[in-house]
């Protein structure tokens, strides 16, 4: 699943001071002292206007619609069992468009007269052929149509993502040493997923220090869609027009004409439907003062597989252009006041079989009084494709009370794309890899927000057997350089034993 889906999590970080008895050996504090839940959700949605599966072109309109539950369960002193499951529902007028195409009504479809061979061609200022063109008209009903700009009623127009993990911790008996293991699995219609991983962290220094190490590993499988138009081609193959959806509809040219040479031999269906993905991560956690928090981290990331989203359409500029619909919106198909017809597509994304990713960073905490702190961030990105990215964000959260704390929030991204971009009609077909996705294009973009995060000290308010700890409720926009738009609601609820 392509889909540009922006969901920020909820987070914190804090500085522990901690100290041993050394002449404590009757007595271990417990890692958690009890059982812990979480409820979090998120609204999120956006806009756009480079849809990925209209090749770079139409409405980006997506809804998603996520829950969790994650639960926390002490086993004993040392143990910590997490278990989190949750579901993401959207809606997107995007991947609607992988089938574009509905029948309501009738339309006049134009067909050339074989006398015609003038320089008449063409359409007439209002965008209608005319009896003087020398053309003959013949009606279709019912016919069908579509727009990249307008959300399709198929099925692909919406999905659930549901997801489920679980990881288990263990600490040592003087609590320097931390290993955990993980795993999980995922679903979508088109789409799944299964993972798992495994961690070690060291404290040094009174543990003022800390050292991380985890790897992890992700099994995943496409059950690959296509767009409708190529499908049908991949499944009768070179006479496709005469069967399946094609029966009995008219294909037009670029100039509104009837025609039967739509023919995309670029196309062909991915053999291997496998994505497999490896990281080895490190992380240096440091206490510098005791206003100073500052660490470090480096991950190492490789995939191999299908990378390409199969239902993201590619238009050739050195290819003829063939459309289903009405003919009076071809010279206005890329503008939004297209609703009445969809052009079809030479062939699907491609992209290497494999990808070798290195993001590098660090976090800085500063504890500046009782009121305020400083949260920054910053990362580096690089990989093999020629993408490359730098990510700078700041949070500075006022305490306005012992109960509520006010969190401001900014983040800048800058992206330069991978080398296998190119907009919509930019691409050549000679050319081995390409994309139209505009998730991997050159782009800059701003994130802001705020939130307030209410903390129940002693947990008085009670439902069931649970007190609640903490509500934290957050609003963040996101604008991107490219025209995407976004914004995102989430809230966090967690409740003690």
């Amino acid at each position: 699943m392509k889909k540009i889906l922006f969901y920020t999590g909820l987070f914190c970080c804090s500085i522990v001071n901690a100290q041993e008895d050394e002449n404590a050996t009757s007595y271990k504090k417990r890692v958690l002292e009890s059982t812990e839940i979480e409820f979090l959700g998120s609204y999120y949605q956006q806009d756009g206007k480079h849809s990925a599966v209209g090749g770079g072109v139409g409405t980006e309109k997506l809804k998603d619609y996520t829950s969790n539950i994650v639960l926390t369960i002490p086993l004993n002193d040392d143990d910590v069992l997490t278990i989190d499951a949750g579901f993401s529902a959207y809606t997107s007028a995007s991947s609607s468009n992988i089938n574009p195409f509905v029948t309501d009504g009738s339309y006049t479809v134009t067909t050339t007269n074989n006398n015609n061979t003038g320089a008449s061609r063409g359409m007439n200022p209002t965008g209608l052929y005319s009896k003087d063109d020398d053309y003959t008209t013949t009606t279709t009903t019912p016919a069908p149509y579509g727009s990249p700009w307008i959300e399709s009623t198929g099925a692909s127009r919406k999905d659930v993502l549901k997801t489920l993990s679980a990881s288990y911790s263990h600490s040592s008996d003087n609590r320097n040493t931390i290993w955990n293991i993980n795993s999980s699995v995922s679903k979508e219609y088109d789409y799944q997923s299964f993972g798992v991983g495994a961690g070690v962290a060291k404290l040094f220094n009174d543990k003022n220090t800390e050292i991380s190490v985890k790897a992890s590993a992700y099994f995943d499988k496409w059950d690959a869609i296509y767009p409708t138009e190529l499908h049908e081609y991949a499944l009768y193959g070179l006479n496709f027009q005469g069967f399946g959806y094609f029966q009995g509809v008219t294909i037009l040219d670029e100039y509104g004409q009837q025609s039967t040479n739509y023919l995309p031999k670029a196309f062909h269906e991915f053999s291997n439907e496998n994505r497999n993905s490896y990281s080895f991560s490190l992380g240096l956690s440091q206490v510098l003062t005791k206003r100073l928090q500052v660490s470090l981290f480096m991950d190492v990331l490789y995939q191999e597989g299908l990378l390409s989203t199969p239902y993201h359409r590619i238009y050739f500029a050195d290819k003829a252009n063939y459309y289903i619909g009405q003919p009076r919106y071809i010279p206005i198909y890329d503008k939004p006041g297209n609703i009445g017809v969809f052009r079809l597509s030479d062939d699907v994304e491609r992209l290497p079989g494999t990808r070798f990713k290195i993001p590098v960073g660090a976090r800085m905490n500063y504890y500046i009084n009782e009121q305020f702190v400083v949260r920054s961030y910053y990362r580096f990105y690089a990989d093999d494709w020629g993408l490359s990215a730098h990510t700078a964000s700041i949070e500075i959260p006022y305490r306005i009370s012992e109960h509520f704390t006010l969190l401001p929030m900014y983040r800048f991204y800058t992206q330069k794309g991978v080398r296998y971009f190119a907009p919509f009609e930019k691409h050549y077909s000679y050319e081995r890899y390409y994309t139209s996705d505009y998730d991997l294009s050159s782009f800059d973009s701003h994130q802001y927000g705020f939130g307030l995060s209410y903390t129940d000290l002693l947990t008085n308010t009670r439902i069931l057997h649970f007190g609640l700890k903490n509500i934290d409720l957050r609003y963040q926009r996101y604008e991107r350089s490219d025209a995407l738009k976004a914004d995102i609601i989430s809230l966090g609820i967690k409740f003690v034993q």
